[in-house]
């Protein structure tokens, strides 16, 4: 199936629903956060059978294994205020190459995290593939944090905040450079969803890209079916499709503890999914990851065991 094929019906009983070809990615880094262990992320959340449970589902799965990733007491600290960027953007480059390769192999990635500095490959990957066939693809951005800090806006250094600035073009350059064209996505079809925590230097940095921001406040006052509804229609507009960038601290602590910079007030375990399932009705997804999964914090597996949960009702899985 090529990347931007309609997918094939796959029939279990009564029941109809859309399967794919997926490339299943692991990015273990830890280097763009202050608290260690999202590293192990990837592994966590394959030990919570994501493979087979997406492959019950009637998808075809192939798991590619993890990028190569520096470990932090190898690297040198580099920048105060963007640490490890060099070696950041030297695992971003070889995830968004593993990208390019997944899509045009005709499989839909699904990429597994790791901290959100890896966006910044992820969705340079999938960017660059539709761009060679003169296409774009929108951003679906659902977080606790906006993530568009830049070296000089950022109070903590953290490179984790900093991807959604560079796919925006507006830096780090080693990250807003790879391909080198930019910004990698347009501000029009990029919709963040459901922040509630945002620095006082990224308020700025939201007005001047011009995205649409749904924060959790839109989210009570409107429901979220609302909210999802008009992200995914100016996430498609006029592209390819969109990629969901899904952060697990989007979600309330109370439900997904193991994330290394949780927020209470977050998206409930029901919002979660529906906005998962909502995405999956709509049909125009051609990517997902699903990042910031911490098994150091976490309770027996709980967060781990949700992501894999979300990525099944993303793919297609009902009630009914």
């Amino acid at each position: 199936m090529s990347a931007t094929a309609d997918p094939i019906l796959h029939r279990t009983g009564t029941q109809t629903r859309p399967t794919r070809t997926l490339g299943v990615l692991g990015v273990p880094i830890d280097l763009g956060a202050s608290r260690r262990g999202v590293d192990m992320g990837p592994s966590a959340v394959r030990v919570a059978d994501l493979d087979d449970r997406l492959a019950a589902l009637g998808h075809s799965v192939t798991d590619y294994g993890d990028i190569r990733v520096e470990i932090a007491e190898t690297q040198h600290f580099g920048n105060r205020n963007a640490h490890y960027l060099d070696a950041i953007a030297d695992t971003c480059t070889r995830s968004a190459t593993a990208i390019l390769e997944i899509l045009a192999a005709g499989r839909t990635p699904l990429v597994l995290g790791g901290d959100h500095s890896m966006a910044a490959g992820t969705v340079s990957g999938v960017s660059e593939f539709f761009r060679r066939s003169q296409q774009q693809i929108g951003l679906i951005w659902l977080d606790a944090h906006s993530d568009i800090n830049t070296p000089e806006t950022s109070p903590s250094g953290n490179v984790h905040g900093m991807p959604l600035a560079a796919l925006l073009g507006l830096g780090p350059e080693p990250l807003a450079s790879i391909f080198h064209n930019q910004p990698k996505i347009s501000p029009a079809n990029t919709v963040l969803i459901g922040i509630r925590d945002v620095d006082t230097a990224e308020r700025e940095n939201l007005r001047k890209a011009g995205v649409t921001v749904f924060t959790m406040r839109e989210i009570d006052e409107r429901g979220l079916r609302a909210v999802m509804e008009q992200a995914l229609r100016i996430a498609s507009a006029g592209t390819a499709g969109y990629h969901v960038s899904l952060d697990m601290d989007w979600i309330d602590p109370e439900d997904a503890p193991g994330v290394g910079t949780p927020v209470r007030g977050g998206a409930t375990y029901r919002e979660a999914h529906l906005a998962m399932e909502i995405i999956a009705d709509h049909g125009q997804l051609v990517s997902l990851e699903i990042v910031e999964v911490n098994p150091v914090l976490d309770e027996r597996n709980r967060t781990a065991e949700l992501a894999v949960e979300l990525a099944c009702s993303a793919f297609g899985k009902k009630i009914l």
